[in-house]
C-alpha cells in the first residue's frame, strides 16, 4: 500500500519539528497510544490498541528513524505485530517545509500489511483510514495551538485537511504503531 498526503500547520517549521520529536505529544496524539518510547538512538517502541470494524487488537511495533535532517525532514522504518489481527511493515518519509502561514507537513508511506486486518473491505479501510488521519491531525493541531498560541490580534489559519493520494491500511494506525504521519502520521530524530 501507498499513501501520501499533507497538513498546513499554524505552527513555525521548528515548532512542528520540535513536537514530532517529542515522544510524550505523540503518544497523546496518536488515538489508542499505549507506549512511545525511545528505546535507543532514533529507534523507539511503541504500543497501541485499535479498533477497525470488527477487528480489535493490541499492536506493538519498532520505529527506526533514517536521513534525519533537522528540521526539514528524516525517513522511517517500522514494523508492527498484532497477533491474529495482523501485522505490518513499511517505511515513510516525512517533509516539513516553511509556508507564509506557518508550515506544511508532507508524508508519504510504503506499508505491506497482513492478517485479518488486511481481510476487510476496502470501504471499511479507507473509513478508518480516514477517521484515525483526522483524529491524529485533530490532536496534534490542538496541542500545537496549546503550546503556541497565536499571539493576540494575529489572523487565524485553519489548517488545511489531510489529502491522501491514495487509499489502503490505515496508514496513521501503522504509523501510530510505527510515523510518519503519516504519517502518518512521527511525520522525526532528535534534532
Amino acid at each position: 500500500m501507498d499513501m501520501q498526503g499533507s497538513r498546513t500547520l499554524a505552527v513555525t517549521q521548528q515548532q512542528a519539528w520540535e513536537a514530532l520529536n517529542d515522544p510524550e505529544i505523540l503518544k497523546t496524539c496518536i488515538p489508542g497510544c499505549e507506549k512511545f518510547e525511545l528505546t535507543e538512538p532514533n529507534t523507539y517502541v511503541v504500543g497501541t490498541a485499535l479498533k477497525i470494524g470488527p477487528v480489535s487488537a493490541r499492536f506493538n511495533g519498532r520505529v527506526v528513524l533514517s536521513d534525519i535532517v533537522p528540521p526539514e525532514s528524516y525517513k522511517l522504518g517500522f514494523d508492527a505485530q498484532g497477533g491474529v489481527a495482523g501485522f505490518g511493515k513499511g517505511t515513510s518519509a516525512v517533509l516539513l517545509r516553511p509556508t507564509d502561514s506557518g508550515c506544511e507537513l508532507s508524508y508519504t508511506v510504503h506499508s505491506t500489511v497482513g492478517g485479518k486486518i488486511a481481510q476487510l473491505g476496502q470501504r471499511l479501510i479507507d473509513g478508518a483510514a480516514k477517521s484515525l488521519a483526522e483524529d491524529f491531525f485533530r490532536r496534534f493541531d490542538e496541542e500545537l495551538q496549546r503550546r503556541h498560541p497565536a499571539p493576540p490580534g494575529a489572523a487565524v489559519v485553519a489548517p488545511a485537511p489531510t489529502a491522501p493520494a491514495s487509499r489502503g491500511l490505515p496508514t496513521w494506525a501503522w504509523a501510530a504503531i510505527a510515523v510518519a504521519i503519516a504519517a502518518i502520521i512521527y511525520l522525526a530524530s532528535r534534532a
